[in-house]
């Protein structure tokens, strides 16, 4: 075929790379899972186990017997990959095309976009998961007087599920929010060479504060469904990208298709809180 510099598995690396620059939700999830899956249909099974009873012991007694060794609970989720997305594109006149200069580069990023675009709804959407507790249970409008305050008491809510937030926590605001949360915040982050990837705008306290314009959205647009979370929250596995170069046979054109592999799931429903407000 005319692409001549097509390599699947070079297409497939540049698509990949460019999902990871752009992605926002998935950025902040569990990964540790994906070398275990590789096809539609697999599954994996993710153990968690509880906390061990913490018991005092007097010192007087400290020779005497202690307590039964007891059993720890242990929970178990299951994790089925069963999310396809695919692209299939042709461009006629490749040949012309290509004497342009960068075309497959232009291809490749325009694609690696476009998947993560549909990668982060995805995961985003679990902001309304029922294991998600909602912050509060109707939609609360927020204000430019008001938004620290929900924040707070997200934050809040988290700590009291012995969720620390020195160990990193994250919240992917709409803009709508990030508009009155800038308002009313000033200590924003300026050094724009990392902060700005993945879309981190902010950090507040120890809250990584992110934008994206994927925020889960209900009642018809009227309320934003904003995750805070830890990246122990959601599972998410993206263990396949395929990638085929073809020729059409009632086309004078070179045709690009593959897809994507992928799901996720909440697999520790105490580290996330659905923020649900609305604005009028």
């Amino acid at each position: 075929m005319a692409y001549t510099n097509f390599i699947p598995s070079v297409w497939a690396e540049s698509m990949n790379r460019e999902l990871e620059r752009v992605c926002v939700f998935a950025e902040d999830c569990n990964r540790q899972y994906e070398g275990e899956v590789a096809s539609k249909g697999d599954s994996v099974h993710i153990l968690g186990v509880g906390k061990p009873t913490i018991r005092t012991m007097e010192r007087a007694n400290a020779s005497g017997n202690i307590e039964d060794a007891e059993e720890v609970a242990d929970t178990s989720v299951i994790l089925n990959i069963n999310q396809i997305r695919y692209f299939n594109y042709k461009v006629g006149d490749i040949d012309k095309q290509q004497a342009v200069g960068g075309l497959m580069d232009a291809l490749s990023a325009e694609t690696g976009e476009a998947m993560a675009n549909e990668i982060d709804k995805y995961i985003a959407s679990f902001a309304t998961d029922e294991s998600v507790a909602k912050l509060a249970a109707a939609a609360t409008k927020v204000t430019k007087d008001n938004v620290l305050t929900i924040l707070d008491d997200a934050i809040q809510m988290l700590q009291e599920n012995d969720v620390s937030i020195a160990n990193g926590v994250t919240v992917t605001v709409s803009p709508r929010f990030y508009k009155l949360f800038k308002q009313a915040y000033i200590d924003k982050s300026t050094d724009n060479t990392g902060d700005l990837k993945n879309g981190k705008v902010a950090m507040y306290g120890n809250v990584t504060v992110k934008l994206s314009n994927n925020v889960c959205k209900t009642e018809e647009g009227a309320t934003d469904n904003i995750m805070i979370r830890t990246k122990r929250a959601i599972a998410f596995v993206n263990p396949l990208t395929h990638t085929e170069p073809y020729r059409p046979e009632k086309s004078f054109a070179d045709a690009v298709k593959g897809f994507q592999l992928f799901d996720a799931k909440v697999v520790r429903p105490k580290e996330i809180i659905n923020i649900n407000v609305k604005y009028a």
